[in-house]
């Protein structure tokens, strides 16, 4: 009986390792086994920038959440049946407008019993000031008299505040953003029954660093981009700054005012991203921050410069490469050279001053008109032979 042999298939990863370094092994066969020279290595693609003097700005920019400068909880000062809402959420109020109406009949009863007792005192005292003057009364009973009738006046007046307590007012101008009781509800003494909100002015708190204590001052301008309106900006001021660090953050804090002009769709609890511009200069040397690259504490940036001619075969070499199939092979194998200049990336240490969010200004290390690589810079070293793509400055 014939036997029957296994078959065993790699794993795909397998196999593609496998080429791989099949290829790597022909390839080295066909340069005949010597190390690959630097002329014989192919020019990375990269995309460039030149160096060119514009304005930047110094700016800090963080991140908050809008709140309003003003809001109140509306609590009821005395207790009844809630008879009438006057307004709802999203209602504009005015500071002392009538929101709700509780029952007043009991409070209305109170303060007409207490003002009739009043009256009468009245009465009784102007009885007693005139015998009084005809000595037909005694000092001591005047003065209870008048004293009665003091006790009395003040009874009215609480009696009449506790009638007008059945009329809830605004106690600021603002929104409702909240109501929460329902006509009919028992009210009990010190219910929250709305929530307003003053939407004008906004703020926007930021916890800055303590090294920017001596560069944000109040009265800066600020703008904000909040994410549920992206294609606006918004133009506010710092309004205040707060003269004590955190020491557990190492942060203060800075507040921000947004006023509401009527056309400026902010609200409570939007985020928000904010940047203070506090310095400019007209006229800084600045190259794209994706030209940058900062390791151990140095800022530096890779320069496309001219490189060096490729040293000349010597003689034995092109004797060698004369003729025959190899050679034809080894030619094929060579990585063919763009046409032009060589050039070769260097890599610079620079100086930087300010930076936005698109520049950075150097401020030595580069000249005007150097071209920096803004794409394809982790895959270069100093030295490495680069061809340029595109100009995106």
């Amino acid at each position: 009986m014939p036997s029957r042999q296994a078959t065993y298939r790699l794993p795909s990863h397998a196999r593609h390792a496998a080429v791989w370094l099949l290829l790597i092994a022909l390839g080295g066969c066909q340069r005949g086994g010597g190390p690959e020279k630097k002329d014989d290595v192919a020019s990375i693609p990269v995309e460039v920038a030149s160096a060119s003097v514009k304005p930047i700005d110094a700016s800090y920019s963080g991140t908050a959440t809008l709140e309003a400068d003003r809001e109140a909880d509306v609590v009821a000062k005395t207790s009844g049946v809630l008879l009438k809402l006057l307004v709802e959420e999203g209602s504009v109020v005015k500071q002392g407008q009538v929101l709700a109406r509780l029952d007043d009949a009991g409070p209305r009863l109170q303060a007409a019993k207490v003002e009739a007792t009043l009256r009468k005192l009245e009465a009784d005292y102007r009885r007693a000031d005139e015998m009084f003057a005809k000595k037909l009364l005694s000092l001591e009973e005047h003065d209870k008299i008048r004293f009665d009738l003091d006790n009395h006046r003040a009874a009215y007046d609480l009696a009449r505040l506790e009638l007008s307590y059945t009329s809830v007012v605004a106690p600021i101008d603002g929104v409702i953003g909240k109501r929460m009781v329902k006509e009919g509800n028992l009210i009990q003494l010190n219910q929250a029954l709305f929530h307003i909100v003053d939407l004008d002015p906004l703020l926007g708190v930021l916890n800055v660093p303590e090294r920017e204590l001596n560069t944000l001052k109040a009265g800066q301008p600020v703008s904000m981009v909040v994410d549920a309106l992206p294609a606006q900006t918004f133009q506010g001021v710092i309004d205040r700054i707060s003269p004590v660090i955190d020491s557990a953050s190492g942060t203060f804090r800075v507040t921000s005012r947004f006023a509401a002009d009527g056309l400026q769709p902010l609200k409570p609890g939007m985020f928000g991203r904010i940047e203070v511009v506090y310095d400019r200069k007209q006229d800084a040397l600045t190259v794209p921050r994706a030209a940058l690259i900062e390791e151990d504490g140095q800022a530096a940036v890779f320069v496309v410069v001219d490189a060096p001619p490729p040293a000349a075969k010597p003689d034995a070499e092109k004797e060698k490469t004369k003729g025959g199939g190899g050679d034809a092979v080894a030619a094929a194998a060579k990585p063919e050279q763009p046409a032009g200049p060589r050039l070769q990336a260097q890599r610079r240490v620079v100086g930087i001053g300010y930076s936005d969010s698109e520049n950075v200004e150097i401020r030595d290390g580069l000249k005007a008109g150097d071209r920096v690589i803004t794409v394809g810079r982790t895959a270069v070293r100093d030295g490495t032979l680069v061809q340029i793509l595109e100009s995106t400055k």
